[in-house]
């Protein structure tokens, strides 16, 4: 697939890029060296190989899930403009 400057263009346009009339030649050349060397990447035989979301192998720790009720009330609301009774006090939105 080939990007010529008027395809740079439209999607400049869709994008709202402004870009300068001598800049389309040279970024749809760029963008046409990026897609060759993702079809290079493409011929790449993968098979066999297992998907990996780092280059070291760790395994997650994991905590107990335990429910707590926080117990720092004070320290929460202390942030608050307003606060009653341990309840935020916000104005009125909803008629």
């Amino acid at each position: 697939m080939a990007i010529d400057a008027a395809t740079v263009r439209r999607v400049a346009h869709l994008a709202r890029i402004k870009t300068p009339e001598e800049r389309l030649e040279p970024l749809a050349q760029e963008l046409n060296g990026i897609l060759n060397w993702i079809e290079q990447l493409n011929e790449v035989d993968v098979d066999g190989v297992e998907p990996m979301t780092s280059n070291v192998a760790q395994t997650l720790r994991l905590r107990d899930d335990v429910v707590t009720d926080g117990d720092k009330v004070a320290d929460v609301l202390s942030n608050a403009p307003k606060a009653a009774d341990g309840f935020f006090v916000v104005p009125k939105v909803v008629e």
